[in-house]
């Protein structure tokens, strides 16, 4: 399964960050894995104007979201949202691959 599903509040979010930082005209979100964090393995957002070979992109009100191929295998079937509650606002990925994650939700154990 090759799919991870972007909520609507996400890609707004990120709409509204492109449309309000000329400096960020034309790129697209990168999220990512990577080895780090408590739990073993770290979430990570950056903006980014290329797209790679690998990259599965996913496009909707006008923005691109990447994810290379990698960390493709650990967000398959991920939700990553947008949300704003009382500890801030970030983004998010509920990952139902993780076996365990840290308390701030930024890093997990896909083991």
């Amino acid at each position: 399964m090759n799919q991870v599903n972007i909520t609507d509040a996400a890609f707004a979010q990120v709409k509204d960050i492109i449309t309000n930082d000329s400096d960020l005209a034309g790129v697209s979100l990168r999220v990512f894995v990577q080895g780090g964090g408590c739990s073993g393995m770290e979430y990570g957002f950056t903006f980014d104007t290329e797209i790679n070979d690998d990259d599965f992109t996913f496009e909707q009100q006008g923005v691109k979201v990447l994810i290379d191929s990698m960390s493709m295998t650990y967000l398959a079937g991920a939700t990553i949202n947008y949300i704003e509650d009382l500890q801030g606002s970030r983004f998010s990925i509920d990952n139902p691959q993780a076996q365990s994650t840290c308390g701030c939700g930024s890093s997990f154990n896909p083991y």
